[in-house]
C-alpha cells in the first residue's frame, strides 16, 4: 500500500502535472511527471476510468499500480508529482507487463525523453 504521505489527493496538482508535467505512454499506461521547487516527498496519484472495465477490475488494476508505484518511490526527485493513468488494455495485462511498461514510462519522463 502507498503511505499516506505519498499520496496524491489535491484535484489541482493532478491538474497540474496532467498538463504541465512530461509525459510517457506505453500499452496501458500513460505516465505524467512534473517536478517542483517545492518542499516535501514525491506524491504519486492514479486515474483509472471505467473504459478499463468494471468496479472489480478498475480496483485491480488501481491495487496493482500502487504497489508498483510504492517500490519505485525512492527513485523519484524530491517534491515531484506522479500521475499514473491506466489505458484500457491495463485490464487484461499482467502485473509483470505493467511493471515493465511503468518502469520504461517513468525512465522516459524522469530523463526528458517523453512528450512535454
Amino acid at each position: 500500500m502507498l503511505s499516506k504521505a505519498h499520496r496524491l489527493t489535491s484535484g489541482q496538482a493532478f491538474g497540474a502535472a496532467v498538463r504541465s508535467g512530461r509525459r510517457s505512454g506505453s500499452r496501458t499506461l500513460v505516465a505524467h511527471l512534473l517536478v517542483t521547487d517545492g518542499e516535501g516527498p514525491p506524491l504519486v496519484g492514479f486515474v483509472v476510468s471505467k473504459a478499463v472495465g468494471n468496479a472489480v477490475t478498475r480496483n485491480r488494476v488501481k491495487r496493482r499500480l500502487r504497489h508498483l508505484a510504492r517500490e519505485r518511490i525512492a527513485s523519484l526527485p524530491g517534491s515531484a508529482v506522479l500521475v499514473v493513468r491506466a489505458l484500457p488494455a491495463s485490464a487484461q495485462a499482467t502485473y509483470r507487463e505493467l511493471s515493465g511498461d511503468l518502469d520504461r514510462c517513468l525512465e522516459r519522463v524522469r530523463a526528458g525523453g517523453g512528450q512535454s
